[in-house]
Order: C-alpha cells, then structure tokens, then sequence
C-alpha cells in the first residue's frame, strides 16, 4: 500500500483530523494528506522533528522508556507526533476540538503500518 493512501485513510478515519505528513529525520517531507495549506503541514513537521528529536534525547540521559507519541495542543489545532523507527516521523494534526484519544487509537495503528512498510 502506497505512504499516500495510508495517509488518506488516517485522515478520512479521524473526525477533525485535518493533515497527515512522514517526514525524515531531516524534517524533509516523504509524503503527505493536508485538507488544509500544505505549506504550513510541512513547516509544522520540519519543527515537531526537532521537538521529537529532543524528547528522545532527553528519554536516553533519563534511561527512561522510548518516546511513542505525544499531543500538543496549540491555539487552534491539536497534533500528535510519534517517531517511525529511528529515521522517520509521523504527524496527524486535528482540529482543535478533536478527541485527540480517539485520534490516537489509530495514530497508533497506522505508526504500526508504516513500520512494516518502511523497515
């Protein structure tokens, strides 16, 4: 199954879910869904990879267990972030409204997916 069509049913699959983008751990867009402006889906990946990539700094001097997800809320959209493996990074944004739980269920299942099809 294509990184596109994964994507698309992520995002058709959560209500509110407003973008999907894989981004390497550059912050380089490998592909994406956005209802929305592109533009600004890819910005906010390239700038959630630093936020990850700190946090998963931060879990090896803390010898804690790895980082999974997370859920950031902004002013007007909630997203989630959760690294693929050690090279790739997986960004839903919603709505601010949004369940971001619910969200995360399938966050969870398609992150699973995209392992498979990437390693």
């Amino acid at each position: 199954m294509s990184f596109k069509a994964i994507l698309t049913e992520l995002v058709q699959s959560v209500p509110g879910a407003t973008g999907a983008i894989i981004a390497d751990w550059e912050g380089e867009t490998v592909d994406h869904v956005a209802l929305r402006d592109d533009y600004e889906l890819k910005i906010t990946a390239a700038h959630l990879g630093i936020i990850l990539t700190r946090m998963k700094e931060l879990q090896g001097r803390l010898s804690a267990d790895p980082v999974r997800e997370a859920v950031i809320t902004l002013a007007d959209q909630r997203v989630i972030l959760g690294p693929i493996g050690d090279d790739y990074l997986l960004v839903l944004t919603l709505d601010r409204e949004a369940i971001a739980g619910r969200a995360m269920v399938k966050f969870e299942q398609v992150r699973d997916i995209l392992l498979k099809e990437i390693y």
